[in-house]
């Protein structure tokens, strides 16, 4: 009667599996079983949202239900962050990051997420570099002269960004440590302002993004110095890289990827990997990327994860050595 019981028992407990298993199988063949929201941290019009929209639209049409951008803007992105942090972990709502992600959680004292752990890497999406451009009035053309001009005059130049903690600031932040530099922070609203006042003379320097200091030196109300990026960008193939003109270390690229809630299934982590990486492998966004000065960068789950600890520690750094905090 005791075997029985235990026959019985055990029999119930691998029904009980199976039936788990089964059910789990279910829900991933069904995946996505509802439309998926792809929330962006920032407002509408930025760099985030306009490359959300254009692969949101191809996994809308390569699953068959709709992809809704969700913009939810503030506190540097934080706030979006969080939303994605606490949704179900089901492969429903997904995050597109970008460099700022790195920085910001580097700087911010509090955040209402675990930069560390409060997300699963799915994909990395593309990078670009950024350009470091000068006022016409700066008696420099060149890196070498830049960076003599600025050892000569302690103090004496500036640099504007998009406030603190932004990609601009951190970006010099970094040349500054490299080259051990003293240049004077100048934060604005926002970065168009600082452009503003670049091309108007008040300000020294500026490290943007490439559409927007592209057209400053095509027009020539800016000089064009160097880019950010590891290697010259087919966008300006004229201009070397920092690290070829006097800053061997110096390489920083703005980029953008994918991460879902923590817990959420290796299976559909690697559905959507495989999707987002024949998508930015399309000629349309390949196209779409190259006006932007940026190239596609598909990757797995592991080496996006890997990058993004790797930057996390990158910026760590540089906002201690630098002893940058934003409250």
């Amino acid at each position: 009667m005791m075997h029985g019981s235990r026959r019985v028992v055990t029999s119930l407990l691998l029904a009980i599996a199976a039936l788990m298993w089964g059910s789990q199988d279910n829900a991933f063949a069904q995946y996505p079983s509802k439309r998926i929201t792809l929330v962006v941290p920032f407002g509408a019009g930025g760099s985030n949202d306009i490359l959300a929209r254009a692969i949101g639209q191809k996994l809308s049409e390569n699953w068959r239900v709709p992809v809704i951008v969700e913009n939810v803007a503030g506190a540097s992105g934080s706030l979006g962050a969080a939303r994605v942090a606490k949704a179900e972990p089901d492969g429903h709502t997904l995050l597109i990051l970008s460099s700022t992600y790195t920085i910001n959680s580097a700087v911010q004292l509090v955040l209402p997420y675990d930069p560390k752990t409060s997300f699963s890497a799915v994909a990395m999406l593309g990078k670009a570099p950024m350009m470091l451009a000068v006022s016409k009035q700066l008696p420099a053309r060149n890196t070498q002269e830049l960076l003599d001009l600025a050892r000569a005059k302690p103090g004496g130049l500036n640099y504007g960004s998009a406030g603190l903690g932004s990609v601009n600031h951190m970006a010099m932040e970094l040349l500054k440590s490299l080259a051990r530099l003293d240049i004077k922070h100048v934060p604005y609203r926002a970065g168009n302002v600082a452009v503003s006042d670049l091309v108007a003379g008040h300000l020294d320097m500026f490290v943007g993004s490439l559409p927007q200091m592209i057209e400053l030196v095509r027009a020539s109300t800016a000089i064009g110095i160097a880019v950010t990026g590891t290697e010259r960008s087919h966008a300006v193939p004229d201009l070397p890289t920092l690290a070829q003109s006097g800053v061997p270390a110096y390489e920083l690229e703005q980029w953008w990827g994918i991460v879902v809630p923590t817990d959420t299934s290796t299976a559909v982590i690697d559905a959507l990997k495989s999707d987002f990486n024949k998508i930015i492998d399309t000629t349309e966004i390949k196209t779409f990327m190259s006006r932007e000065g940026a190239h596609p960068t598909p990757s797995s789950p592991e080496d996006f994860a890997q990058h993004l600890a790797a930057e996390l520690q990158r910026w760590y750094d540089v906002v201690k050595s630098n002893g940058i905090k934003v409250e």
